[in-house]
């Protein structure tokens, strides 16, 4: 006889004004199981469990759990069903504890109205003692990292007596060795009567834990494999609906390419040490670094948005004064921060306006009143040119993917014509697809003449792109490498080349 399945999905829609989100999508998890749910960023994950999350209503479709049809009204009655889910961005009141946040609404009572810390806390611990957690259930959840939130989110949910749990992207702000502790505290959930449902986008941690894999794209069902049986690849193709490209070096620069960019003996008061480096003519100079090591610092001082204490810039050989981002701008110098949303974009304005954003001054206006038709067709023509998947170019840029959200900054600063591109984190919490899209770019742009500052924090990348690689540490340069001599090994020796009073060894 055929198990009975924890939860199945069949032919659910989903849809919002002008946008079908889920069309006749289906997918099933086993008990003591975790599958990964995978997808570009607008394939229709993150709606699917918000419609088992109680969040959304289906349009059409049936949820079964434990073979029973499953219907929920909100957000606590899937709870109260045995459906919990983590989403990426934390739901947590800071200057409660532990475990007020774990029990809100659910607190013991000492008598009448009176609530007791003392039952709560006790109620909390052994909640922890169960699961192997090492949380204080009486401290502030302000006062805890990242990591030991994400562990009270876990507790919370699985304190409603999960059968499912759903985590979104729950190792976006984990190191290493957090990353290991949450894998231990799944392995701990996955008993024969409960399951995981695992969205992702860093293919090497579904090797890791998950079983299966079930693909989405464009709100619609592609397949479901076993992982053992599988590879990246096959996921990724599956995913984006096309081959991906391999893994090639970039070629070897012209050993007389032309120097664009000179950064002498770099200094800030915080952190950078006599950082120097050259930048050239249709290259990809790529950083390299743990955290903290300074490699946005850089970036920062050079275009003026962290006063520097020492140091020389040259732009085409001639020394430059930048005292903000506006300045370097003005010089040709373009920055793509690391936090687009915050820094990047205006996200309740409209993709045409962002693009047009840096050049306000210049094309786009005459005798002091905006073009508004100039503006309407350079956004048309940058959203064909980067394939920015977007209804139109009026559509807020809140409402677009993190991977179009990026390619509208990297629009700005093409419409601008700027000769220097520093691009920071220019993949961070996009898709797999969405980054061939800009690795492809990228490279593009190198090969159109422009010089190319990277940043990213993953190394594969780094030597996927860059021409050349410098690696920080501790806000001091420890070594400029070509590609050709770069490894993930030698980058890492450079990378903790320091000494425990902080200097480089």
């Amino acid at each position: 006889m055929t198990q009975t399945l924890l939860l199945e999905a069949e032919g659910v829609s989903k849809g919002f004004p002008g946008v079908k989100a889920l069309d006749d999508v289906r997918f099933d998890l086993r008990h003591g199981e975790v599958l990964a749910l995978v997808g570009e960023n607008g394939a229709g994950k993150s709606t699917l469990m918000k419609l088992l999350a109680g969040i959304y209503t289906p349009d059409a479709g049936t949820f079964r759990l434990n073979g029973r049809e499953l219907k929920v009204t909100g957000p606590r009655d899937a709870q109260e069903q045995g459906i919990s889910i983590i989403h990426q961005e934390f739901n947590l009141m800071p200057d409660l504890t532990v475990a007020q946040n774990i029990f809100i609404g659910r607190e013991p009572r000492a008598s009448g109205f009176f609530l007791s810390d003392t039952a709560l806390n006790r109620k909390a611990q052994a909640l922890f003692d169960e699961l192997g957690l090492a949380l204080d259930p009486a401290e502030p959840v302000e006062r805890l990292t990242v990591a030991r939130q994400q562990m009270v989110e876990i507790a919370k949910a699985l304190s409603f007596d999960a059968k499912v749990l759903i985590m979104d992207e729950p190792t976006a702000a984990l190191n290493d060795a957090e990353v290991d502790v949450l894998f231990e505290l799944i392995g701990r959930f996955r008993t024969p009567e409960r399951g995981v449902v695992y969205i992702s986008h860093r293919m090497p941690e579904l090797e890791r834990i998950s079983d299966r894999i079930t693909v989405l794209r464009d709100g619609r069902y592609v397949g479901t494999v076993e992982t053992a049986a599988t590879d990246q690849r096959e996921v990724i193709s599956m995913m984006v609906g096309r081959k991906i490209a391999g893994e090639t070096r970039p070629r070897q620069l012209p050993a007389d390419a032309q120097t664009v960019l000179e950064v002498e003996g770099l200094s800030t008061k915080h952190l950078l040490r006599d950082v120097s480096f050259q930048v050239r003519r249709g290259e990809i100079f790529g950083f390299a670094g743990l955290m903290g090591a300074g490699r946005t610092e850089v970036a920062r001082a050079i275009v003026g948005a962290d006063r520097r204490t020492a140091g020389t810039i040259r732009l085409h050989g001639a020394p430059v004064e930048i005292a903000n981002p506006a300045a370097a701008a003005r010089l040709g110098i373009g920055y793509l921060s690391e936090d687009r949303k915050l820094l990047g974009c205006l996200l309740e304005r409209s993709v045409r306006e962002n693009i047009a954003l840096s050049s306000l001054s210049g094309d786009f206006s005459r005798a002091g009143f905006v073009r508004d038709r100039r503006i309407e067709q350079v956004g048309q023509e940058y959203i064909a040119k980067l394939r920015i998947k977007t209804p139109s170019s009026a559509q807020l840029v809140r409402n677009l993917s993190g991977g179009n959200q990026q390619k509208v900054v990297i629009a700005r600063w093409l419409v601008k014509d700027c000769d220097i591109l520093i691009f920071d984190e220019p993949t961070r919490g996009i898709d797999v697809g969405a980054k061939e899209e800009i690795y492809t770019l990228l490279r593009e742009l190198a090969d159109a003449g422009k010089a190319i500052v990277m940043i990213s924090s993953e190394l594969p990348e780094v030597l996927r792109l860059s021409d050349r690689i410098a690696v920080m540490a501790e806000g001091r340069l420890t070594a400029v490498l070509d590609n050709a001599d770069a490894t993930q090994e030698n980058l890492m020796e450079y990378a903790t080349r320091f000494s425990a009073e902080g200097t480089v060894a």
